[in-house]
């Protein structure tokens, strides 16, 4: 069962996901990254977006997807509720992730923005595969 959740962290907000692969544990964390910002059930899934990341390890590809992530929330002003993605080794030996991502832009009536994320961090960062065969990916968002 894949599912999200927050955890405090002194002034900024600890985010985890957690599912049955990398995959899943990184869409459901990006859930609880828009979950910050606003009730993810409020964003339709109406526009689709490409993100690419590369990163030697499975830890800084996590960071660098959720940076991914704002980045384009800032530029796009949008927020995204859907997240297709896969994680696969590159010949040089890097991990590459390749996603799909759906949402909408923002409306402030709608979605009531309540923080801003400036950025991923790398406190309590964490992407590992526990006893039960789930996969967790957590760290720390600035807000």
């Amino acid at each position: 069962m894949a599912y999200w959740q927050h955890y405090e962290h002194e002034a900024d907000i600890g985010i985890e996901g957690i599912g049955n692969s990398r995959e899943e544990a990184f869409s459901q964390a990006a859930l609880a990254l828009t979950a910050v910002i606003t009730e993810p059930e409020q964003v339709l899934p109406i526009s689709e977006i490409r993100i690419s990341c590369k990163a030697p390890n499975l830890e800084l590809l996590f960071v660098d997807w959720l940076n991914a992530l704002v980045y384009e929330m800032a530029t796009r002003k949008m927020l995204f509720s859907q997240f297709g993605l896969t994680i696969f080794p590159t010949p040089q030996g890097q991990l590459s992730l390749q996603a799909k991502i759906r949402g909408e832009k923002i409306d402030l009536k709608k979605h009531q923005p309540v923080v801003e994320v400036k950025g991923a961090t790398y406190t309590t960062l964490q992407v590992y595969e526990d006893s039960d065969h789930n996969w967790h990916a957590q760290t720390v968002v600035d807000v």
